[in-house]
């Protein structure tokens, strides 16, 4: 019984990749003989092999690198501004932009800027730069002195809970001092 091209065809993508089946399955399966599967499988093979590889594909020809005009600049700067890590990496790689090019565009940003400033500007914005990190410092001792507070007053209740409060510290040493007074 001849079968058509198709039809072996098919049958051989059954017998190969990912969920093949055996010959003799496929023959149980199809009532074709298990034999007469095979032989199309090595047929299908030879092919296989007698036809020259596709022709690789060669690189593309790297493209010249972008060229940003001053507004696409602007733009992803203040994209960028107060994003860091997994964030600025998802930004920058959705621009095709490396970190240091962004970096050399937010220096030359802000040289342009404090040029462009009248001396007496330039000065007040240094000043104000100056009262910026004071605050800053003054805001991190801050921070670490409530959380000292914090963690005493956790202490604090704690001792509470187990019984131990100011007044029976003080009851005993109410009691000491009675102690040696006598």
């Amino acid at each position: 019984m001849p079968y058509t091209d198709g039809f072996k065809t098919q049958m051989v993508k059954r017998m190969v990749g990912p969920g093949a089946v055996s010959a003799a399955a496929l023959a149980r399966q199809v009532g074709v003989s298990q034999p007469t599967l095979s032989q199309w499988l090595r047929e299908a093979n030879k092919l296989a092999a007698m036809t020259p590889p596709p022709e690789e594909k060669k690189p593309a020809v790297p493209a010249a690198p972008k060229k940003w005009t001053p507004e696409e600049k602007l733009r992803v700067l203040v994209a960028a501004q107060g994003l860091t890590g997994e964030a600025l990496g998802a930004l920058l790689r959705g621009e095709g932009l490396h970190e240091e090019k962004l970096k050399e565009w937010q220096q030359a940003l802000g040289g342009a800027a404090t040029e462009a400033l009248p001396a007496k500007e330039r000065r007040r914005l240094a000043a104000a730069e100056k009262r910026v990190k004071e605050l800053e410092r003054e805001l991190r001792r801050k921070e670490k002195a409530l959380a000292e507070t914090a963690a005493l007053l956790v202490l604090e209740k704690k001792l509470q809970a187990t019984g131990w409060d100011e007044r029976h510290l003080d009851d005993e040493d109410d009691a000491a001092d009675e102690k040696h007074e006598k």
